[in-house]
């Protein structure tokens, strides 16, 4: 009987020290917060997993418009004045998203698969982080900002950064 009322013992302090030993040491700022500091180890996993999910449930299938000239024009307009900032251009990447944690993916940057930026993602999802931005990044949310019309036109721009664009838009975005 003694073991068990140990063992019991040993059970609840543990449930209770291990909640008081995190809150310590998120209270003593040992974490790191600042975005130069080396990261929680699986942070990266930890934050992914429950997004990925969560887009992978509510994206749209398919834009709702097409992909026309005068869209692609227009979303290179909207990447030009909300996007370019942080994820550069073709021609000149972006030190403010190099600055950022994690790091703003420069989007007209080829990558060693061979695509560029996220035109191998499925356009409902590049729609889903536009609208809905990515918590603990520097992506903020363009839902009540941007109509639905522009979330989707500059939506297919990115789906289609790895294809031949309208002159126009190429220019914009530094091809």
């Amino acid at each position: 009987m003694r073991r068990i009322s140990l063992a019991l013992f040993s059970f609840l302090a543990g449930l209770l020290l291990l909640p008081l030993a995190v809150y310590l040491y998120l209270a003593f700022g040992h974490p790191p917060v600042a975005t130069a500091d080396k990261p929680f180890p699986f942070e990266s996993r930890i934050v992914q997993i429950p997004l990925h999910a969560r887009i992978a449930r509510e994206m749209p299938a398919a834009s709702p418009i097409p992909a026309t000239d005068e869209n692609l024009i227009a979303g290179a307009s909207l990447y030009e004045d909300k996007c370019e900032s942080c994820h550069g251009t073709a021609d000149q990447p972006a030190a403010l998203g190099r600055s950022t944690f994690p790091r703003a993916p420069q989007l007209w940057t080829k990558r060693p698969n061979g695509t560029v930026g996220v035109s191998d993602d499925p356009v409902g999802e590049t729609y889903w982080k536009v609208r809905n931005g990515i918590r603990l990044t520097a992506m903020p949310a363009y839902g009540s900002t941007l109509s639905e019309t522009q979330l989707w036109q500059v939506s297919l721009l990115l789906s289609l950064a790895a294809k031949p664009l309208p002159d126009e838009a190429a220019r914009t975005v530094g091809r």
